[in-house]
């Protein structure tokens, strides 16, 4: 959950109704059984989006309760906007819920880019995280090539 802020908004305005937002969405789903997930994206990529940094998601978390909202970790948009996304993973842990991947620069494949995927997927592990990993890439080539990297990387 989240979005683009209006423009002109104060910003401390809009971080206190999105909480409020998020506490109200996190409770309809709690009563469905659901727990969400907040995504914080770069501003290269989505200009004005409103969570810019991994700790602003884990902020609002705080605020409403990590048993019913968490982070949605996304280990590129960490990487382009604020980088050292291995102390973020040591950091952020207990409140991520969900981790996703793609290189830097090019949002391609692990392997393609500038993250050093063998010490971040060596992290992961250590740090006992046991959810699960999603792929939000764009192949380099085609998909099946694409898929290439999980032996490389032994996922």
């Amino acid at each position: 959950m989240a979005g683009i802020a209006p423009a002109g908004l104060n910003r401390d305005a809009a971080a206190a109704a999105y909480a409020t937002n998020v506490a109200w969405a996190a409770e309809l789903a709690s009563a469905a059984g659901v727990k969400l997930v907040l995504e914080s994206i770069n501003q290269r990529d989505v200009p004005g989006f409103f969570l810019r940094t991994q700790e602003e998601g884990a902020a609002v978390i705080e605020a409403v309760g990590a048993d019913r909202v968490g982070l949605q970790f996304d280990i590129y948009h960490c990487q382009v906007a604020q980088g050292d996304v291995t102390r973020r993973l040591e950091t952020l842990m207990p409140v991520i819920a969900h981790i996703q991947i793609a290189d830097a620069p090019g949002r391609n494949e692990p392997g393609t880019g500038e993250i050093a995927w063998d010490y971040v997927f060596r992290r992961i592990d250590e740090l006992g995280y046991a959810g699960w990993i999603g792929c939000e890439y764009r192949p380099a080539t085609d998909t099946i090539g694409g898929l290439s990297w999980r032996r490389r990387f032994g996922a």
